[in-house]
Parts: C-alpha cells; structure tokens; sequence
C-alpha cells in the first residue's frame, strides 16, 4: 500500500489543487486545505480501487474521471475500505489518521458526473473520514499501514 495523491481546495467549493507532499496537521489538516479544522471529517482517504470500481459502474460512455472529482483529500493504492475500517489508524510516514466513518458521497458528484453519487454509494467506496493524530510531512509514493 502506498499514498498514490494528495489534494486540497483553498476555499469551500473551491477546484481541488494536487500536490506532491504536504504538512498534515492537528490543527490545520492537510496543508492548503479549508476543510482540516479538527473534526470527524477533517481528512477525507479514497482508494484508487474503489474509485475506479465506482467510474466504472458509471452508465453510458464516461470519460476517465480525475480522482480530485471525488473532493478527497488522499488516494492510496492496494487496500478497500469497509465498515470494519472504523476506528482503525492509516499511518503514512510520520503521520497517524484514525478513521471516523465513511465519506457518504453527495449531490455535488453527479453535477460532476451524472450517477458519480449512486456509483460511489455502495462498499464505502467514497472512502473514509479521519482525524488526524499526529503531525508530519506526507509525499506522494510512501508506503502505508493500517492497524
């Protein structure tokens, strides 16, 4: 498993913007991100196999859909998330994410896509919550556990 994106929006409804690291934080959540206020929701995980699951359930001929067009804030590579995934920690390098429930997707992705919201609703495929436990700098391509 390994961290595959990360994203931000500076501002509520904002575009998503990628980076290749940034800070994650207590305080801030990702770096340049206006949804990291501490909270349930402050970080938000995808998964590149859910996402493409999801994409793929779309009906009719679909463009390839960028990953930001979820509004998640990182995609990782080579885990599912599930109910069982709840209070579970994500550790990317020095930080430390526990999982506080499941990302339900919303009316925004089919203006986005028409049926984006239905395709990600079934296996948590619109990912999950967190919040963030500990402080550091995450990059693009290191390596994940989840306990």
């Amino acid at each position: 498993m390994h961290l595959i994106g990360i994203a931000g929006r500076a501002s509520k409804g904002g575009p998503m913007t990628t980076f290749p690291s940034s800070m994650v934080t207590q305080v801030a959540g990702i770096e340049h991100d206006s949804r990291g206020k501490p909270g349930k929701r402050q970080v938000t995980v995808m998964s590149i196999e859910q996402w493409q699951a999801a994409c793929g359930d779309l009906k009719g001929p679909s463009p390839s859909l960028p990953w930001t067009t979820r509004r998640a804030n990182l995609l990782i590579s080579g885990y599912e998330f599930s109910a069982r995934d709840v209070g579970k920690q994500i550790k990317i390098g020095p930080v430390i994410l526990y999982v506080t429930g499941e990302t339900d997707p919303c009316h925004k992705m089919n203006v986005a896509q028409a049926g984006l919201m239905q395709a990600l609703t079934p296996n948590w495929r619109g990912g999950v919550c967190c919040k963030v436990l500990s402080d550091g700098r995450i990059s693009v391509n290191d390596p994940i556990s989840i306990v």
